[in-house]
């Protein structure tokens, strides 16, 4: 019995100094998070510039670089670097319905949903102001933000940006149109709508 306790005894030493082991701070670093590494903009003493970012490689371009600068436009242009058809249109939508509506709603009107929760509205789409803004406007407002609106570069490709941008115009189009600016068949279907909604009123007063 006295030699059973003795081994039994050892052995919960023995546990107990690995457990203690196991609490050493070398063994429980973190080491992805701890390794050596230069933070953005920190000095280094490696390099003879004194820099740790590096400049671009001599006539190398960023992967993507070259197709993202072809639909970049200055502010002040009224140019459209995209081909503007429906599947454009549908694509801004979508696109449109998924980042801009919170803000600027379903109309463009500023009344999104955080308008509605004590937000800061944003001016509507139909504005004189906004309606006479450039294309390259909205997409340096969309790339870069412009007062309480951040930059939506990271969430939104390029394409994309242009194709909201076509989407924006079609909605200041329809809360702006003449009827005479509309298609014949077009006019001819809404004078038939409005006549027979007409008939319908004459009938529900009688």
């Amino acid at each position: 019995m006295k030699i059973s306790a003795s081994i039994t005894r050892r052995a919960l030493l023995a546990v107990c100094c690995l457990a203690f082991a196991g609490c050493n701070e070398e063994l429980l670093r973190q080491d992805m998070a701890n390794q050596p590494k230069y933070r953005p903009q920190a000095p280094s003493e490696f390099f003879p510039d004194g820099r740790s970012g590096r400049p671009l490689i001599e006539n190398t371009v960023a992967r993507g670089s070259l197709v993202n600068d072809e639909l970049v436009v200055p502010k002040d242009s009224n140019a459209f670097p995209l081909p503007i058809n429906e599947a454009l249109l549908e694509r801004g939508e979508a696109r449109y319905k998924i980042y801009c509506t919170p803000c600027h709603g379903l109309q463009g009107n500023g009344n999104g949903m955080i308008v509605m929760r004590g937000m800061k509205r944003p001016p509507s789409y139909n504005i004189d102001r906004l309606r006479q803004s450039p294309n390259g406007y909205y997409y340096d407002v969309i790339t870069n933000g412009f007062g309480s609106m951040y930059s939506y570069s990271a969430q939104i490709q390029p394409k994309d940006r242009w194709a909201i941008i076509a989407y924006i115009r079609a909605l200041q189009l329809s809360r702006n149109a003449r009827a005479t600016d509309l298609p014949e068949s077009l006019r001819a279907k809404i004078a038939a709508s409005g006549a027979e909604g007409g008939a319908k009123s004459m009938g529900e007063k009688e």
